[in-house]
């Protein structure tokens, strides 16, 4: 009992603070709906299409913004007071979501307005990602931080798992539109759990410099710390061509198992439930070190290796398990890592580079994996960002583990001091 009682302790840490689990709980109801919202709009562009490259190019757009605007997202999050940003952000994705079910429910919707939508979506996710993120930091501390982080990760996984079963089942059922509806309320939970936090981290306007922050201010801050640089660097190639689950995935469940919108929401849940067990295990870990990132980064990539050559709808959603599982190991690693190496006041700008590596690649990544997927196969679309992922592993290793390499720490001591913000790796 007493290991049950420590495991349990020291895996979900973090949310003994108020702030954070209304945090959580918000951001979970939240995630529900946005992951509802995402299979309801690949079928949706496939219904209209009926094209792999036009699900590319939408979910491209998407992410146009993050890949040229996050930067300057970045110097907004560090300069005002966080809450106040996600109010305003969380209203306006609730009211994208709200048009979009009603031109579904209307049968008005057209292929050109869900560009608009992907794009709007893609432009207010410049400044509520860093918000979000380094809101966590804020709220939790560096003590409570990568528990944080890798719970949070899970949270969404969880959400990956739960949010396309239920999407599946409605758009069977009543309909793409109901989807978007149900994204448009999940975020008043979101804006009602902010209300209900109180204190000084999550009131704390951020003290704004003499002088103004400049977009290169944070690439030099970036260049300057080898550690940070890697791994946003290597972030980048993952994400560019791995991380195009939403463009792979339903060319997968609709040309390789000749399935519907429940064997595309069953691939999706699948790597949802295995991220959420990585997430576990990720969150009870107290040590990280790039030796660590660079193993899960490679194990992801070796897992959708394995996905890819797959012969059945089953074994496809066991595979996905464990490309979840590793990627959450990857991501969480990554994430805390380079919160943990910034400065304070530097946080947000290293986040929106963060955010431009992942998703801001996407809009040449996802048409690259769309056009393959729908020209030589879905499989090899998967083969494509697994190679990608196993070279960008090992530019990591050569980056990082032939240097002076971190010794595994506590994050909590080590990597939060003063003196590891100037370690050279």
């Amino acid at each position: 009992m007493d290991a049950i009682r420590q495991f349990g302790h020291r895996t979900f840490s973090s949310l003994s603070i108020r702030n954070y689990r209304l945090y959580f709980i918000g951001q979970g109801i939240s995630q529900c709906g946005t992951w509802m919202q995402t299979i309801a709009l690949g079928w949706l562009v496939l219904t209209i299409s009926g094209s792999g490259t036009q699900l590319g190019l939408v979910i491209a757009l998407q992410f146009v913004p993050l890949l040229v605007a996050s930067p300057w997202g970045g110097i907004l999050v560090d300069r005002f007071n966080k809450r106040r940003i996600l109010y305003y952000t969380q209203t306006i994705r609730a009211f994208l979501s709200g048009t979009v079910a009603l031109l579904v429910l209307t049968g008005t919707v057209q292929l050109w307005m869900v560009y608009v939508f992907a794009f709007l979506v893609g432009l207010v996710a410049v400044i509520d990602n860093p918000a979000r993120q380094t809101f966590i930091s804020d709220i939790v501390g560096n003590e409570h931080i990568k528990n944080a982080v890798s719970l949070n990760s899970t949270m969404v996984n969880l959400a990956r798992a739960i949010g396309p079963t239920i999407g599946g089942v409605l758009i069977a059922g009543v309909g793409i539109g109901f989807c978007f509806v149900i994204d448009a309320l999940s975020f008043v939970a979101v804006l009602f759990m902010l209300t209900r936090m109180h204190g000084g981290a999550v009131e704390r306007t951020p003290q704004r410099p003499q002088e103004r922050p400049r977009f290169l201010d944070g690439l030099r801050y970036i260049r300057s710390m080898p550690l940070i640089s890697s791994v946003i660097a290597m972030m980048a190639v993952i994400g560019m061509f791995a991380y195009e689950f939403q463009t792979s995935l339903p060319i997968l469940a609709q040309q390789t198992f000749l399935g519907n919108a429940s064997a595309y929401a069953a691939l999706t849940a699948s790597f949802g439930v295995g991220s959420c067990i990585g997430g576990l295990y990720a969150a009870g870990r107290h040590r990280i070190s790039p030796r660590q990132l660079v193993t899960f980064a490679f194990l992801f990539g070796v897992s959708m290796l394995v996905a890819s050559v797959m012969p059945t709808l089953k074994l496809e959603m066991l595979a996905l398990a464990f490309v979840g599982f590793f990627s959450i190991n990857m991501t969480s690693l990554a994430n805390t890592t380079i919160q943990l190496e910034s400065r304070p006041d530097m946080r947000g700008r290293v986040l929106s580079f963060w955010n431009m590596a992942i998703f801001g690649s996407t809009p040449i990544g996802s048409p690259i994996v769309g056009w393959v997927g729908e020209h030589i196969g879905a499989r090899w679309s998967l083969v494509f960002g697994g190679i990608a992922t196993v070279l960008a592993a090992g530019f990591a290793a050569h980056r990082l583990l032939k240097r002076h390499v971190l010794p595994e720490v506590s994050p909590e001591i080590e990597l939060a001091s003063e003196e590891t913000e100037n370690v050279k790796l």
